[in-house]
């Protein structure tokens, strides 16, 4: 017993000092105190790997009940996952909605892409005929892309061909774009097809209110063996298909019909490769909207007095593109080879008196596109510290482009202001080319450390259109994260953007210049029509992102930028029909600074963007003949400010969800486009704000919501214009929406 008690005792003394205190008070009477069980009080940290066994068991039973849709949509998951790496933004601004964000604002997917863009830092309103948005003051010049695969341009004027309904997340990049991504380079808006649609469910929904507005759309997605498919259509037609040349509520003969699919097709082949099929089509007619009171100019067959809210013009766009992208990722290397075509074709067709007696032209035009093209890209990943891309485009677009006009010759010819002979005669003018762009490029990702990377690389873009071009294009970016939460970027571009075949097509101005023709209203005062040439630019970008840890769910950005461009590339409405020309600016500067704020608490969101920004140009290069000789001979000593430039812009909103229904509100701001002589002046700045409200109700079943809701846009009813007529490129006014109501109702089945 003495032994048992004094390796107790020992024991205990190893175990603690509390241990030990109690055993030095003697030894009879210590022994109760000792107990051989003390040590067992050791066993409790022994108990949860008992517990770990235990959940074990339990895991097992939930990968069992996995159902085969799960498993191809894990499959699928890896796939999308290395897909964007290998198109890496890199240090790129990047900005992006998900699918949750755009259904909380206003009007949600119900909204037109277009709008949608306009919650983006830096992003312009602007109308229908010049194009919609810009982004970052540039016309045109962005790329769009689907699942990573580039769309080629088309020809399309105000229709939408993409549907915001078939939206998983929406990003644009913009700044010094890494060496992957070229030809349009002012933006890349990055749209990834919905990811949680293929469980055999769908959505049908209406949506309607002012203007005559109805919309009706069906969305329907499952999985089929290792097949993925998912496909929407939408019908929408309203009285406000292009803005209002007036003030007034209800625009005159401005009807549009719009009918829009989307079909994605996706297969695993193997555990290492997937087929993917995507095709989109939409097809359209637009009324062009009148503008009542207007004076006739000239007499036509006859006719000197015309009503302008009677004239009858209207234009049809029909767009179709097809992808097939065949993806294999097999651990080093991720690739993915593209085979993509897109056929556009747009009709303009004029008032054949009306437009003589108000514009002294009456202009037939239709231009179509078809383009057939292949992307390859790869990424390798060589180690831990580098991952080398590189891949290759090639497309080649037929396009032809038809003008039929009807003019009026001049009474006299060396004084245009005398007035014109009613013997109107015809001008048929026709154009069609096979060009070809290629471009291949190479870069690397180096990890430096873990919080700084390096990424340089090399891109060469060819062109073989109306004119040929070449470029190498060094691309060099850094990203460095000092801190946890705070990433800051920078990075320079060279780029080359070759302007698009159609707007780049040749005008014949013999047919309407004397001595082939006689000196009439299409003869113009400028006889010059040098080829429209490719964009050449260097691009500075340096920015910072911050999360804002002491107020948990704010993050703020500041992005500045700094664009040193030769022959920068213009687009305007140069006549009455609602068709782009193109042109070049010899020497322009691009300058800007932009702040963005997002901020996520639980069911509230709320973001904020400011920027400001100032593009100016001189000297125009090519497509002379559109100008006047005086504003021509004006912009050949003075930069200019290009037509697309606002100073000012901001955009903001919110949202909420409370007990089942979502409020919200947006707002966007712009300090008015550029107007009057050589665009020396400015619109007055404007505010519009939208708001919505939406709940769903379990009328069905629970997993299967009927959503209502109710939209307003331009609450305040604000009337502003968004173009007054003047300037370059501008022909006629366009005003912001008026105030409008609008309901909606889905159901998920």
């Amino acid at each position: 017993m003495l032994a048992g008690s004094g390796l107790a005792a020992l024991t205990l003394f190893y175990l603690g000092g509390s241990a030990t205190a109690q055993t030095a008070t003697g030894g009879a009477t210590t022994l109760p105190g000792i107990e051989v069980d003390a040590p067992k009080r050791t066993q409790p940290p022994r108990r949860p790997k008992v517990r770990v066994i235990s959940d074990k068991r339990r895991e097992t039973p939930q990968v069992q009940p996995q159902t085969e849709a799960q498993t191809v949509a894990g499959q699928h998951e890896k796939f999308d996952a290395a897909r964007q790496a290998v198109l890496a933004p890199g240090a790129a601004s990047t900005h992006t909605l998900t699918r949750q964000a755009i259904e909380a604002l206003p009007q949600g997917t119900n909204a037109s892409l277009d709008k949608v863009l306009l919650q983006f830092p830096g992003v312009t309103q602007d109308s229908a005929a010049s194009g919609d948005l810009h982004v970052r003051n540039e016309h045109a010049n962005l790329q769009y892309r689907i699942n990573g695969v580039m769309l080629p341009d088309g020809v399309g004027a105000f229709g939408q061909i993409l549907d915001t309904g078939i939206v998983g997340s929406l990003s644009l990049l913009t700044g010094a774009l890494p060496a992957q991504y070229g030809l349009r380079t002012a933006g890349v808006l990055d749209i990834q097809t919905k990811a949680d649609a293929f469980n055999n469910t769908g959505v049908v929904g209406v949506y309607g209110g002012s203007n005559g507005t109805i919309s009706t759309n069906v969305e329907y997605g499952g999985t089929v063996g290792q097949t993925q498919y998912f496909m929407s259509g939408r019908f929408l037609q309203n009285n406000l298909g292009i803005e209002n040349p007036t003030p007034s509520v209800n625009a005159i003969h401005d009807r549009t019909n719009q009918e829009r699919g989307f079909l994605y097709l996706s297969t695993m082949i193997d555990p290492n490769s997937r087929l993917t099929f995507m095709s989109g089509v939409s097809n359209s007619t637009f009324q062009i909207p009148n503008n009542p009171g207007q004076t006739p100019n000239f007499t036509a067959y006859g006719v000197s007095n015309f009503d302008s809210s009677r004239l009858n013009e209207h234009q049809n766009e029909f767009n179709q593109f097809n992808v097939v992208a065949y993806q294999t990722s097999n651990g080093e290397f991720d690739t993915q080879t593209s085979y993509f075509n897109r056929y556009s074709q747009l009709h303009f067709y004029p008032d054949p008196i009306g437009d003589l007696v108000f514009n002294g032209v009456s202009s037939d035009i239709y231009r179509q596109s078809v383009v057939n093209g292949i992307q390859q890209d790869t990424s390798w990943r060589v180690g831990y510290a580098h991952t080398l891309r590189f891949g290759f485009s090639v497309s080649a677009e037929r396009t032809l482009v038809n003008s039929a006009s009807t003019v009026l010759p001049l009474a006299d010819p060396t004084d245009p202001d005398a007035g014109t002979i009613d013997a109107p005669f015809s001008v048929f003018d026709s154009n069609s080319k096979t060009g070809w762009l290629l471009g291949a490029y190479v870069q690397d990702e180096w990890k430096i450390t873990n919080n700084l990377t390096l990424n340089a690389g090399l891109r060469f873009d060819q062109m073989y259109q109306y004119v040929d071009a070449n470029q190498l294009s060094p691309r060099v970016s850094v990203t460095w994260k000092p801190f946890e939460g705070t990433t800051f970027h920078a990075g320079y571009a060279r780029n080359f953007t070759p302007p698009s075949q159609v707007i780049a097509a040749p005008v014949n101005l013999a047919l309407v210049t004397p001595p082939n023709a006689p000196a009439n209203t299409q003869t113009p005062e400028v006889g010059q029509n040098s080829p429209v040439l490719p964009e050449r630019s260097h691009v500075f970008d340096v920015g910072v992102v911050q999360k804002i840890y002491p107020i948990p769910g704010l993050e703020v950005g500041v992005d500045g930028y700094y664009k040193i461009a030769r022959d920068l590339l213009d687009d305007g409405q140069f006549g009455a029909a609602y068709v782009l020309s193109g042109f070049n600016y010899d020497r322009a500067d691009n300058v800007g600074v932009e702040v963005k704020s997002t901020y996520n608490n639980g069911n509230f969101r709320a973001y904020a963007n400011f920027a400001w920004a100032k593009q100016v140009a001189t000297n125009v290069v090519s497509n002379q003949y559109l100008f006047g000789q005086d504003e021509l001979s004006y912009i050949a000593t003075h930069y200019i400010y290009t037509d697309h430039a606002q100073m000012w812009t901001a955009s903001a909103g919110a949202s909420y969800l409370w007990d089942g229904t979502r409020y919200s509100v947006s707002m966007i701001y712009g300090s008015g486009l550029r107007s009057g002589f050589a665009n020396t002046d400015h619109l007055p700045g404007y505010t519009q704000v939208n708001m919505g409200l939406s709940h769903d109700f379990n009328i069905v079943a629970p997993n299967k919501p009927t959503t209502l809701r109710f939209d307003v846009v331009n609450v305040f009813d604000t009337i502003y214009q968004i173009r007054d007529g003047s300037g370059i490129g501008v022909f006629a006014p366009q005003y912001g929406p008026r105030r409008g109501f609008y309901f909606g109702v889905s159901q998920r089945f």
